[in-house]
């Protein structure tokens, strides 16, 4: 059970340059003493190509993609991008792929959002075949990928594992079945328990697939200034409110609207929520928003998370028969 940092993409694209920014903040992350490091993506740099040059100049994080989405993008040039990562960073590249979102993707890219479960279920099918064997022949209903040459990439093992960020019951079947775990976001302990590790973890026992990982973002800050916290996490996270998915997530945990499920408190507060989330039946816990307020309260927020990992390296495993270990 580990505990990780994910990093604002729009505040790394604020600076001067994002890529030494990621590499700066990253080595303050290790010198925390947090396990691992994860990077959303927009429409500016390329997350898996950042992680890939963090994941070298940082041996000691492991790192990660949360999340990318599928839209406009296909299999084997996303498996050649991740091997390439995993090569880099001598195997601790973690793929965290999302499916998007509709009010997005259709001005962005063009085209329909339609049938966006039978996408993922083809996506992540010709995706593990082409990162498992190096090559892939797969002809769908929404995509082809058949590489006329070799896809492996020289140094990309173990194969890279593949998370998504499922939330629906339709995704998280297809996630179960074809995917190496999840990436929850925006979901309380007791619904993450029961709405997400529970039917993820029945579709990949039918599957005749190991128990999946379970890495819970958790949006949080340590701060005294509360209201400003509150106001920030507000504008920060309303944009989930309306998309059918999170609302209904934020829902089964007990909240009205995706900033009331912002942990903003002091440190106790903190340490009590991570263990909340390993209880429920995650496999890692990833703090994102830590930078809501001033550098100082994400410092502190960073200090926590990296003692509440330190004292877990060792500990005996006490969460849920079925929950699989990073």
């Amino acid at each position: 059970m580990t505990i990780g940092i994910a990093l604002s993409p729009f505040a790394l694209d604020a600076t001067g340059n994002a890529v030494d920014a990621a590499v700066s903040l990253s080595a303050s992350a290790a010198a925390a003493g947090v396990s691992s490091l994860w990077f959303g993506q927009t429409f500016t740099h390329d997350a898996i190509a950042l992680a890939g040059i963090v994941g070298r100049a940082v041996p000691e994080l492991a790192v990660g993609t949360s999340a990318v989405p599928i839209t406009a993008r296909h299999p084997l040039l996303i498996s050649g991008q991740a091997q390439t990562a995993q090569a880099a960073t001598g195997g601790r590249f973690v793929l965290g792929l999302g499916l998007g979102a509709k009010s997005f993707a259709e001005p962005a890219f063009g085209g329909s959002f339609d049938r966006p479960i039978t996408r993922l279920r083809e996506f992540l099918t010709a995706l593990r075949t082409v990162v498992h064997t190096g090559t892939v022949d797969f002809h769908g209903e929404t995509l082809t990928a058949a590489a006329p040459l070799p896809a492996a990439v020289a140094g990309a093992h173990p194969p890279v594992p593949i998370l998504v960020a499922a939330m629906g019951p339709q995704a998280l079947r297809v996630t179960g079945e074809l995917a190496d775990g999840a990436l929850p976001f925006l979901v309380g302990p007791e619904a993450l328990a029961e709405h997400i590790v529970a039917p993820l973890t029945a579709a990949a026992e039918r599957a005749g697939r190991p128990a999946p990982r379970i890495t819970v973002l958790v949006p949080g800050v340590v701060t005294a200034d509360l209201d400003a916290a509150r106001a920030a996490a507000a504008a920060q996270t309303a944009f989930y409110d309306d998309i059918p998915s999170y609302a209904r997530m934020i829902e089964l945990s007990g909240a009205s609207r995706a900033a009331e499920l912002v942990v903003i408190g002091d440190e106790e507060l903190i340490a009590a929520r991570v263990a909340e989330y390993f209880a429920a039946g995650a496999t890692e816990v990833v703090f994102s928003q830590t930078d809501l307020t001033t550098p100082e309260d994400q410092r502190r927020t960073w200090a926590v998370l990296g003692e509440l990992q330190r004292s877990r390296v060792g500990r005996p495993c006490t969460q849920r028969p079925g929950a699989a270990l990073l």
